[in-house]
This record gives structure tokens, sequence and C-alpha cells, in this order.
């Protein structure tokens, strides 16, 4: 008798444990649906607020590239002519303690040049073959330089050197900001506080409170503040070594971020 007295009490306690596991297990589950209740539910009362915000900096770098072009009746002797040329101007630009690794190639191309020649070939009754052909007359090899200064100082003598070396072809100085991320993000955080505040201006007046952000978006870039690039006179740029250094302003840089931002209110 008593040993079965011992088996009910002992079936007993565990139905009365596996009840408290699933009433444990439910609230749980339970707790968990409550957390994400209206999580995928669109908001339909919201207000977008817009914000932008401005840096202003110096640029701290520039490029200036230039191409070498060579004609010649043999590929070899213009590759020649263009390597010579390059390298002039190179030691020239080195002599201004630009280090290598802000030396670049960014282009290299050689094709043949052709011309079209009439001759004078008779016709038959039935077939007149072509009046002329093509033909090769030379090579013609360019290559293209791209300089980055991070001295800005040395940016109008780097063009003048090139100029020396009979170099024809420039483009630049460009001038720009190194760490120009660094900028935006600085310009985009204005333009979230400014939002932000306008947002909470406009809440309080119609008398909502802000609740989550819903949607955000962003535009904008950078611009030039004053002139950071110039051309330069034909005589400067010929190569003939009496005209001085150009003048070259370079001005400052704009960072500008638009941002846009949706807030769900109640």
């Amino acid at each position: 008798m008593e040993e079965s007295k011992t088996k009910l009490f002992k079936a007993l306690r565990i139905m009365v444990v596996l009840v408290a596991l699933l009433l444990v297990a439910k609230i749980v589950t339970e707790v968990k649906e409550y957390r994400f209740i209206g999580g995928g539910v669109s908001a339909t009362n919201t207000i977008s607020v817009s914000g932008e915000g401005e840096v202003f900096a110096a640029p701290d770098i520039a490029t200036v590239s230039f191409s070498v072009r060579e004609e010649a009746k043999k590929v070899v002797d213009a590759q020649t002519k263009v390597s010579l040329k390059v390298k002039t101007a190179l030691a020239g630009v080195g002599k201004l303690n630009v280090e290598e690794k802000d030396i670049k190639t960014t282009n290299y191309s050689s094709y043949p040049m052709y011309e079209y020649r009439e001759m004078k070939i008779e016709c038959t009754a039935t077939y007149c073959p072509p009046q002329g052909k093509r033909i090769l007359v030379a090579y013609e090899v360019s290559q293209t330089v791209t300089i980055t200064v991070r001295n800005l100082d040395n940016a109008s003598a780097i063009v003048d050197v090139l100029a020396q070396a009979g170099v024809t072809e420039t483009q630049g100085p460009n001038f720009a900001i190194d760490k120009e991320d660094e900028l935006k993000a600085e310009a985009r955080k204005q333009a979230i506080q400014k939002a932000r505040a306008k947002a909470e201006v406009l809440a309080k007046d119609l008398g909502v409170s802000l609740v989550r952000v819903i949607s955000f978006s962003e535009g904008g870039g950078g611009y030039p503040y004053s002139p950071s690039e110039m051309a330069f006179a034909k005589d400067v740029m010929g190569g003939r070594g009496a005209a001085p250094a150009p003048e070259i302003p370079q001005g400052e840089e704009k960072i500008i971020s638009n941002v846009t931002v949706t807030y769900e209110i109640r």
C-alpha cells in the first residue's frame, strides 16, 4: 500500500513539473510576440524634414597630368622618343621632392598611322579595281603620367618644369582634399542635427511626439568655393623658359550634405 502511494506522489510531482515547464514556455513565447507587436506595421502618421550641413576646407593635394606623343617610321623609334622626353620631364619633377609613389603612368598607347593614296589603275570592260590603298606611314606612341602633388607650394613649379622639358599637353593642377570622407561625415552630422532640431520644433507646434526614424536619404558633394584651376598661356606651355611660373589660386572646397529624414509621430 505504501509503495503504491509513493509511486502516485512521484507521478504527481512529474506532472506538476511538466505543467510548470509548459506554462513557462508559453509565457516566454507571449513575451517575445509582445516585443514585436507593430514591428512590421507601416507608420501612417509621419513628418519629413530636411537639413543641410556645410564644411569649408583648403585643398591639401593636387594632381598634374601630362602627355607626350611622338611619331616615327618604326614603333621602337617612337617609343624611344617618348621615353626620353618623359624621363627628362620626370627628372625635373624629382628635383622638387616628389616621391616615386606619387608618379604613375595612367595611359600608354601605340598605334599605326595610315594615309590613303590614289593610284592610276586601268579598268577593264567588266572590272574596275580600287583606285587607291592605305599606306602605313608612321607609328604614334603616347604616354600619360599623373603626378600627385602633396606640397602645394610646388604646384606651379611643376607645371613650369614640364614646360621647360618641352611638354605641351598638360592638365591641372587640379586641387582636392586628401581625406574628403572625414569632411563629408562632419557635414552629414551637421545636416542631421539641423533636421532633428527642425523636427522637434515642428512636433512641438503640432502637439505630437517623435517616435522613430522611418527613412533617411542624403545628397550633396564637394564644390569649389573659389577658383582652384586655371588655364595656362601658350607661351608658358610651349617650353620657351622665359615666362615665370604661373600663379595658381588654390581657393577652398565647400563640402555639402543635404539630408531628408522622415519621423513617425503620435
